[in-house]
């Protein structure tokens, strides 16, 4: 997974890139097929905001969060695309099939 980590009026310290790492590592454990993501962090006035836009095999999900403290927002933040990461592998494992059929109607003799 390619991590690009961006900051809008807000420098980005050893200790954040670490922790957006770390957290964003979670992501992997649901699915594995999350080859880039694109984190944006950024403040404005007194709110801290992150928004990320993952590359998914297949789909790319969106997702922000604002809150008062930028690790508060952060820890929001993978919350929200790690609901989104478990529906998107669910919608990608009920389109396939689980390779059973469907049960046939039994036959009325009468």
């Amino acid at each position: 997974m390619q991590l690009n980590l961006t900051g809008h009026h807000v420098e980005i310290t050893d200790s954040m890139r670490n922790y957006v790492q770390e957290k964003l590592s979670r992501l992997t454990r649901h699915f594995d097929h999350v080859t880039n993501v694109h984190v944006i962090l950024s403040v404005e006035k007194l709110e801290q905001k992150a928004e990320a836009t993952l590359h998914l095999a297949g789909n790319d999900v969106f997702a922000e969060a604002v809150n008062e403290d930028m690790y508060a927002a952060i820890d929001a933040l993978v919350d929200k695309l790690d609901r989104q990461v478990i529906k998107h592998k669910e919608k990608i494992k009920s389109h396939r099939g689980n390779g059973t059929r469907p049960a046939e109607p039994a036959e009325v003799t009468g």
